[in-house]
């Protein structure tokens, strides 16, 4: 008896308030719209709105009509995150008592509630209030969470005796003769003993099977049996890295037809006591940023394309080899591309300095729980946060924590991120938020920075000058530092900038701590990061510059700094040769490409002020070339989309990209002119429109509908020439999952296309 698994992202109808609270004597309340998950309880603009706009109760409902053939299965609704908490109610009746949490995925049962062969009412109430018996509410939170049903929904039915999870533990990754350990987790929720056949199977991605194991397993009735099964002397196998994500597929099956699987890496990761962490033997200097999940207009509600997207971004465009998730669980889909691309990850659980009484204790652990189950067989994920994110000590607390992330996962060390120096340390790694100038040395053998920077040099891109390069270099010197101290290296704070509450970031409730905006648009911080890349993967040559008169002090730039990962650079002013320029290896000797640093460019006031040439070259040979115009004058307006191609679900989206530029592409951070975004076709533009662009540039997304077709995007601004590109929205490959809600009492309005 196969399992069945179904995705209900489809079609349900959504309430903006609390449908069982609404009095039958006063007006009439909103209708309800038809949406597609994942989504957020109310779309906002960028940036100035308040906590208090998403924190309501609203209703989502859909008909789920359940097959005959079902009869005799268990079945159960899986929620990846809803925002904050959650009741479920099947046909009228509670499933369940309610889920409090955002972070973490959850299940309710529904086999008794249900029925077969028939159309099933499915509500769910969703709080999304900042609740202080939720982790992390309590105290003040550095950072919103939104609302909503904001991630996937499945229908699971399984058969009486079903797998519940399997845990895959790669051992002797650098020997030739690798290992697994499987630990299949099994119920049997029958009245009677039963035995079964437990099979595992080592694949490849491509299914070709490479390696099995068969065993007779008892199963007490009414219980659940953890079962490990060993697959021995693999040889063959290719490890996971960095630069080549290795990944095989562990897939368990009972002989009465249950099966689950797994993707998973062969490697070695190590915080030694010599301070320095080793990936597959090798020892490598930890280099990332921390991210949120935040996203302009939609908060936290972003599809699998948008997370697949922050990863790859953090991966190739700011050449982290480490990401923190801060300060909650992620995404599974950002997760999956974490592991399908190399990019190491620090997952903690869900808080933020506060810790409440002994029931928000208890929710806390459960996340830990639900985390470390839920992720445990990435093999991007290389530590455990069970600390809450700069609190103080807590004992009793923190050994609860630590004990049972090593009870369910044996293979990794914990960390907890503090603030605080000479804490407590009840975890294997030290983590540590140092946002000290000169940072400390390490207090213990096995250390990482997991902040730095952020708060202490907020940054907006349309910041002057001397600010934004100020801001870059900030980044450098830290990470410099941390190359020459005995740590396992740095994560800083952060990718992107977010959204907060009124007593942290600027006046207008974003946090400016990012090297990139919240559009993911790089300031010129992430041109640092991406310089770090190795040139055999992809040149970078960026001034730390806008080339414009009277944005520094002075006459003209007494130093111009660049980002590059070059040997040498010329720059040209105009078309004569200024000055040759070598990487800073004196000011920075730990870090792998030290930024270059010209200095006598000679007098540029007036008329001697021109256009900028920089060439970069690797040896003799001139491999990479940047131009600044010198007029700042807006050239050309550039309009872009992540993606040619989207998914009709009504949920799918990509981000459309607007700059602002000078004749050569640069961006023109005091070009704030509004743009006015237009389609024709099947989709929806989400966000402010016509969008007035803060330091010339910024984003809109495109989100699909139900329907398949072509789509038009067309942006336009007074002076410059229009901009147009085609984004074809493919029909979904598989039948829907199920039909809205019928409810003939209230007017149903659909999504317009």
């Amino acid at each position: 008896m196969q399992r069945l698994t179904q995705n209900l992202n489809l079609d349900w109808l959504y309430y903006t308030y609390d449908i069982r609270s609404v009095s039958t004597s006063g007006p009439d309340p909103l209708p309800p719209v038809r949406v597609s998950l994942p989504h957020t309880n109310v779309e906002l603009p960028y940036h100035n709105f308040s906590e208090k706009e998403f924190a309501f109760v609203s209703w989502y409902c859909k008909t789920l009509k359940i097959p005959a053939s079902l009869r005799g299965r268990r079945l159960f609704l899986d929620f990846d995150g809803v925002m904050t908490a959650a009741t479920l109610y099947v046909n009228g009746h509670a499933a369940g008592s309610e889920h409090r949490g955002g972070f973490t995925p959850f299940s309710y049962e529904i086999t008794a509630l249900v029925h077969f062969g028939e159309d099933n009412l499915i509500e769910v109430r969703v709080d999304s209030s900042e609740r202080s018996d939720i982790p992390p509410f309590g105290g003040m939170v550095d950072f919103l969470t939104f609302g909503g049903i904001y991630r996937e929904v499945h229908l699971r039915a399984v058969a009486p005796v079903y797998i519940c999870n399997l845990f895959a533990k790669p051992g002797n990754a650098l020997s030739p003769q690798k290992r697994l350990d499987v630990d299949v987790r099994l119920a049997n929720t029958t009245d009677r003993a039963q035995t079964h056949n437990l099979t595992i199977a080592l694949c490849r991605m491509s299914g070709e099977v490479l390696h099995t194991q068969r065993r007779s397993v008892a199963l007490p009735a009414q219980a659940e049996t953890t079962v490990t099964l060993a697959l021995e002397s693999l040889s063959n196998i290719e490890l996971w890295d960095i630069d080549q994500p290795t990944l095989y597929q562990v897939r368990a099956t009972l002989d009465q037809g249950d099966a689950l699987s797994t993707r998973i890496g062969f490697r070695q990761a190590e915080f030694r006591d010599d301070g320095v962490f080793y990936l597959n033997g090798r020892p490598l200097k930890l280099r990332g940023l921390n991210r949120h999940q935040t996203f302009p207009y939609i908060g936290a509600a972003a599809p699998a394309r948008l997370q697949r997207k922050d990863a790859e971004i953090l991966k190739y465009d700011l050449a982290c080899n480490i990401v923190r998730t801060s300060h909650y669980p992620q995404s599974p889909h950002f997760l999956d591309r974490c592991d399908e691309l190399g990019l190491l990850v620090l997952e903690e659980i869900p808080g933020w300095q506060h810790i409440g009484d002994r029931a928000w204790q208890d929710l806390s652990v459960r996340d830990v729980e639900a985390m470390i189950v839920r992720d445990r067989n990435h093999p991007s994920i290389i530590l455990w946060g069970v600390r809450i994110n700069e609190s103080p000590d807590h004992h009793d607390f923190y050994v609860r924590t630590n004990a049972l992330a090593r009870q369910l996962d044996p293979t990794r060390p914990t960390g907890g991120i503090r603030c605080i120096w000479n804490s407590e340390l009840l975890e294997d790694v030290y983590t540590m938020n140092d946002f000290g100038y000169d940072l400390k040395s390490p207090e213990a053998a096995r250390y990482l920075n997991t902040e730095f920077c952020g708060h202490m040099f907020p940054t907006k891109s349309f910041d002057s000058e001397e600010r934004v390069i100020q801001h870059a270099l900030r980044h450098a010197r830290t990470h410099n530092l941390i190359g020459g101290l005995k740590s396992a290296g740095g994560i800083g704070w952060c990718a992107f900038d977010y959204n907060t509450h009124a007593g942290f970031g600027s006046g207008d409730r974003i946090c400016y701590h990012g090297v990139m905006d919240i559009f993911r648009q790089p300031k010129i911080a992430a041109h640092f990061y991406a310089s770090q890349i190795s040139p055999a993967q992809r040149l970078v040559l960026e001034p730390a510059t806008y080339w414009k008169m009277g944005d520094r002090n002075g006459d003209s730039p007494e130093h111009l700094v660049v980002f590059s990962n070059v040997e040498r650079i010329e720059a040209y002013v105009g078309s004569e040769y200024r000055a040759t320029a070598l990487p800073d290896c004196a000011q920075y000797p730990h870090l792998e490409h030290p930024p270059f640093i010209f200095s006598g460019l000679g007098s540029l006031w007036g008329s001697h002020w021109k256009s900028l040439q920089l060439i970069g070259y690797i040896g003799d040979r001139a491999v990479i070339e940047h131009l600044v115009a010198d007029d700042g004058i807006p050239a050309r307006l550039r309009l872009m989309a992540d993606d040619i191609e989207l998914l009709a679900d009504g949920a799918d989206m990509t981000r459309l990209s607007l700059s602002i530029t000078d004749a050569h592409g640069n961006f023109l951070p005091y070009a704030s002119q509004p743009v006015t975004v237009t389609i024709q076709g099947p989709a929806q533009l989400v966000g402010d429109n016509p969008f007035p662009m803060p330091a010339g540039r910024g984003a809109l997304y495109l989100r699909t509908t139900r329907r398949a077709g072509r789509v038009v995007v067309t942006a336009s601004t007074p002076r410059l020439a229009t901009q147009q590109l085609t984004i074809t929205i493919r029909s979904l490959t598989k039948p829907r999952a199920a039909h809205p809600a019928r409810i003939p009492s209230r007017e149903l309005i659909s999504v317009p296309v």
